[in-house]
């Protein structure tokens, strides 16, 4: 099993749920796991990070990327 994850795992994975579930509304609220990923996403990018422990998730976050890691894997 992966501890870590990459800044272009969170990208790849906010995509393929943005793919899966479209914006919403006149505000385009993303769908719960794209906005799950989308706080440490931010984080990585304003700290320069490429890469983070999977326990500094949380439990959504680490839900929406499990989920798109498994679906990954199965393509």
């Amino acid at each position: 099993m992966t501890t870590h994850f990459t800044l272009a795992d969170l990208e790849a994975a906010i995509n393929f749920w943005r793919a899966h579930s479209p914006s919403r509304g006149e505000e385009l609220e993303l769908c719960p796991e794209a906005a799950a990923l989308a706080e440490p996403y931010a984080f990585m990018i304003i700290k320069k990070r490429t890469e983070l422990p999977l326990d500094v998730l949380d439990s959504d976050a680490r839900a929406a990327l499990e989920t798109w890691r498994a679906q990954v894997q199965r393509a």
